[in-house]
């Protein structure tokens, strides 16, 4: 509780507020755009907690799993992804998902802080596989407005579905406009 009015004040000190409109489920994949700056990590971090949120994770190669960066990142949900392990990522978080009673994984669509109208769909496989809903979250600087209004369950189109995901972000604002594409 502490912590979660301290996260509040935080973002309340640099007129960050929240819109959320929707509980969160145990489980989900949290779809976090736009992702334009080094910003949206520390907006972020405040963000979790001040939604009352219990551990959100993330995924990060496993090579920043030495000392001393090894302690921040599982300190902050670091999940180490093993990319020479012959299971895919996709298939490793799943695993992580199933093994585990809360997983509220943040992920990034765009991949890059560049434009990039070709998200990656990691997240939404994840999330197909696992057979959870993804929390469609945005940040939106103009406004300064952390919005998590919908949870999107994938259905068996993915085209439709990534189309429909990216439709709901129209509209949001980017710390860097020029970056953001959909």
């Amino acid at each position: 509780m502490i912590k979660q009015k301290l996260a509040k004040s935080v973002l309340n000190l640099f007129g960050w507020k929240i819109d959320k409109e929707v509980e969160l489920p145990e489980k989900c994949v949290f779809c976090i755009a736009p992702h334009t700056s080094n910003w949206d990590f520390f907006v972020g971090l405040f963000a979790y907690p001040a939604i009352g949120g219990k551990k959100k994770q993330f995924m990060i190669k496993k090579e920043w799993f030495i000392f001393p960066f090894g302690i921040f990142f599982k300190a902050v949900g670091g999940i180490p992804i093993d990319r020479s392990r012959r299971i895919s990522t996709v298939d490793q978080l799943v695993e992580v998902c199933n093994n585990t009673d809360h997983f509220h994984l943040a992920i990034t669509p765009e991949g890059t802080r560049k434009a990039n109208p070709n998200w990656k769909r990691g997240f939404y496989y994840i999330a197909k596989k696992a057979n959870i809903q993804i929390a469609l979250i945005y940040f939106d600087y103009k406004k300064k407005e952390i919005g998590i209004k919908k949870m999107f369950t994938p259905t068996d189109d993915a085209e439709a579905d990534i189309a429909a995901i990216k439709e709901y972000y129209r509209g949001v604002n980017a710390k860097y406009p020029e970056n953001f594409a959909i």
